[in-house]
C-alpha cells in the first residue's frame, strides 16, 4: 500500500481553511502523537482562526495533556471526501482546563497533506511549464497540442479545434508527449470527454490510457511526480527549496518545441514573436480562472519581452497586434492597449522601469473579466445589478496581483483602475473625478476606449477611427482632451494596423507610416478579415503613386 500512495501538499490558504472546516465536527479529526507505535486518538477540533491557531478539545484523552504541554509534537488526521488529510507536525502553545474540560490551542498549519492514490492523482501543469503533445490517428492524420494534466490512468490535452475530425475516428489513438529536455513518451489512449472553447478555438480532451506495459506505468508515475515537483516551484505558495526537474530544463540541441501554437502561421515575424506573449496571457487567464494568482516571474519576463519588441520596432509591433485573431478577446485587447501605451510613453521620456510596469499592468488590465459570468459580455445592454457585477473585475484582478512585489502599486492602480474612470466621476471602480486622476490614468482611459470602440461588441459593430476620434473630442468632460490630441497626433487618421481602401479601389493593411503620417508600407488584401495568410503584395515607398490616396478606413474587428 505504501508504495502505491503518496501525500500531496496543499498550500493555498483558502484550501487549508476549507479542509479544516470539514474536520471541525464530531469524529472529524484524530490526533497522532509523534512517537513510535502511536495510534490515532479521539479529539474534537473545535475552531480555526486562519493563519493564527487551532482549538481542540482533548477531554476524552486528557492523559496526553502533560506530554503536549511539554512540547511533544503531533499531527491531526481525518478524512474529507474519502481522502485522508493530515497536518504537519504541530505543537500546543496553550492549555485551558476550566469547566472540567481540557482545551488545547496549537499552531495553525502552514499547509496540509492529502493522501493521493497514484491512479487517481492528476498532476497539473502550471504557468511556465510546457509539454507538447502529438496526437496520431489512422493514416497520416495528426494534431499538435499541449499537455494540461497527467495521471497514471490518462491525461488531458488542449488541441486546436481542427482536431475534432481526428477524434471522431476509431480509437485508440497514439499520444506522444514531448518534454522540454527532449524526453519523448508514446502511449495508446482513447478519448473519453471533450469541451469546446469557441473563443479560444481549442478543444480540451480527456484521454484514458490503454494497455500500458509495466515499463510505461513506471515512466508515467515518474512523469507525474516530476510534474508535481516542478509545479510546486511555480505555485502561489512556492516550495523554493525544491530542485528544478530536469524534464523541464530545455536543451539547446533539442528541436523546436511541440505545441498547439507552433502550428499556427502569422503574417510577419514580429507577429510570431508577439504570439509568445499572447500565449502567456492566454495561459495566465486560465490560471486565474482555476483560482491561482498572477505569476510574478512570468509577468515580469513577458513585460520585458514586450518592452524589448517595442524598443526594437514599434511600428512592426503595432501591426503585429492586429494579427492575433485566434487569441481570446481579453488577450488581444490587453496587448493592443499595452503596445499603444508604450508607443505614447516613448514620446514622453518615461523611464524604462515605469514603462515596464505600464506594459505589465496594461497587458493584464482586463483579465479579471474572465472571472465573471460570460453572459455579462454577450448582453446588448446591462441592467444596474449586472453593471455593478461588471465592476468587480477590477478588484478581482488587483487581488490576483498581490504577489507581484516588483510591480509598482501606483502604476498598476493608475492603469488598471484608471482605464475605467472618467473625468466627470461617471466611471468605476471608485468614481474618481478630474483632480483625483493621475496622468497615467488619463492616458489609460483614452487608449483603452479607442481600442474597445474599434472592436465589435454585442450591441454595435466596430467603429471607424475617425468616428472614435470625434466621439472622444465631443466628450471633454469624460476624456482628457490633451491625451486625446496626443493620441491623434501619434497615430493619425490612418493608423498602423488599419485596413484602408485606396483611390484605385485596392484594399491594403497599413504597416508603416512616413514622418508626415502617410502610408509608407502597406500589404494588399482581398479579404475583410484580420491580417493572416491571405495577405498579398507589399507596397513600400511612394504608396500613393501606385494606389492613390487612402479614401476610407474599413473597420475590421480583430
Amino acid at each position: 500500500m505504501a508504495k502505491q500512495d503518496d501525500f500531496i501538499r496543499v498550500g493555498r490558504p483558502a484550501e487549508i481553511e476549507m479542509l479544516l472546516d470539514q474536520l471541525i465536527q464530531p469524529g472529524g479529526a484524530s490526533l497522532l502523537l509523534d512517537k513510535p507505535d502511536s495510534t490515532p486518538l479521539p479529539v474534537l477540533l473545535m475552531e480555526q482562526v486562519p493563519a493564527e491557531s487551532l482549538a481542540m478539545d482533548i477531554t476524552a484523552v486528557r492523559e496526553i495533556a502533560v506530554e503536549l504541554k511539554h512540547g511533544l509534537a503531533f499531527r491531526l488526521i481525518g478524512q474529507v471526501q474519502g481522502k485522508m488529510i493530515r497536518t504537519p507536525l504541530l505543537k500546543v502553545v496553550e492549555t485551558d482546563t476550566s469547566g472540567g474540560r481540557v482545551t488545547c490551542y496549537c499552531e495553525y498549519p502552514l499547509y496540509l497533506e492529502e493522501l493521493q492514490r497514484r491512479e487517481a492523482f492528476r498532476a497539473r501543469l502550471r504557468l511556465g511549464m510546457e509539454v507538447g503533445a502529438i496526437l496520431r490517428g489512422a493514416g497520416e492524420m495528426t494534431a499538435q497540442g499541449d499537455l494540461k494534466d497527467l495521471s497514471q490512468e490518462g491525461c488531458q490535452l488542449e488541441l486546436p479545434a481542427s482536431a475534432a475530425a481526428l477524434l471522431s475516428g476509431s480509437s485508440p489513438l497514439e499520444i506522444e508527449l514531448c518534454f522540454p529536455d527532449g524526453t519523448r513518451f508514446v502511449v495508446k489512449a482513447s478519448p473519453r470527454h471533450r469541451t469546446t472553447d469557441t473563443e479560444r478555438q481549442v478543444l480540451s480532451v480527456g484521454f484514458r490510457f490503454e494497455n500500458c506495459s509495466s515499463e510505461q506505468e513506471r515512466k508515467l508515475w515518474f512523469f507525474v511526480r516530476e510534474i508535481e515537483r516542478e509545479s510546486s516551484r511555480h505555485a502561489e505558495e512556492a516550495d523554493v527549496g525544491r530542485l528544478a526537474s530536469m524534464l523541464f530544463q530545455s536543451q539547446s540541441s533539442v528541436a523546436a518545441p511541440v505545441g498547439r501554437r507552433n502550428l499556427l502561421t502569422y503574417p510577419t515575424p514580429m507577429a510570431r514573436r508577439l504570439s509568445r506573449v499572447a500565449g502567456y496571457l492566454d495561459s495566465q487567464l486560465l490560471e486565474l480562472q482555476q483560482g491561482d494568482a498572477i505569476d510574478s516571474v512570468q509577468l515580469s519576463r513577458h513585460a520585458d519581452m514586450l518592452l524589448t519588441l517595442a524598443e526594437e520596432d514599434i511600428e512592426a509591433l503595432l501591426f503585429a497586434s492586429r494579427c492575433l485573431g485566434r487569441e481570446p478577446l481579453l488577450v488581444r485587447h490587453g496587448l493592443s492597449v499595452a503596445i499603444h501605451m508604450l508607443a505614447l510613453a516613448s514620446e514622453n521620456s518615461v523611464p524604462r522601469d515605469v514603462r515596464k510596469a505600464l506594459a505589465a499592468s496594461a497587458m493584464v488590465h482586463d483579465l479579471g473579466k474572465g472571472l465573471l459570468p460570460a453572459s455579462l459580455f454577450s448582453a446588448t445592454s446591462l441592467a444596474p445589478p449586472e453593471y455593478e457585477q461588471l465592476k468587480e473585475h477590477v478588484p478581482l484582478l488587483l487581488q490576483g496581483l498581490r504577489h507581484c512585489q516588483w510591480l509598482s502599486v501606483s502604476v498598476a492602480k493608475a492603469v488598471i483602475e484608471g482605464a475605467n474612470e472618467r473625468l466627470d466621476g461617471s466611471g468605476y471602480p471608485a468614481g474618481l473625478v478630474s483632480d483625483q486622476l493621475q496622468e497615467l490614468s488619463r492616458m489609460s482611459a483614452v487608449v483603452d476606449v479607442v481600442d474597445a470602440m474599434r472592436r465589435d461588441r454585442p450591441d454595435r459593430p466596430a467603429w471607424r477611427i475617425d468616428a472614435v476620434y470625434r466621439h472622444l473630442l465631443k466628450e471633454p468632460g469624460q476624456f482628457d482632451p490633451r491625451w486625446v490630441k496626443r493620441y491623434i497626433q501619434r497615430f493619425g487618421l490612418r493608423p498602423v494596423g488599419s485596413l484602408a481602401r485606396f483611390a484605385n479601389g485596392d484594399m491594403a493593411w497599413i504597416q508603416r507610416l512616413d514622418q508626415q503620417g502617410k502610408p509608407f508600407q502597406v500589404q494588399l488584401t482581398d479579404s475583410l478579415e484580420p491580417p493572416g495568410e491571405s495577405l498579398g503584395e507589399i507596397v513600400r515607398g511612394d504608396v500613393t503613386a501606385r494606389l492613390g490616396e487612402p479614401v476610407e478606413e474599413i473597420p475590421v474587428s480583430t
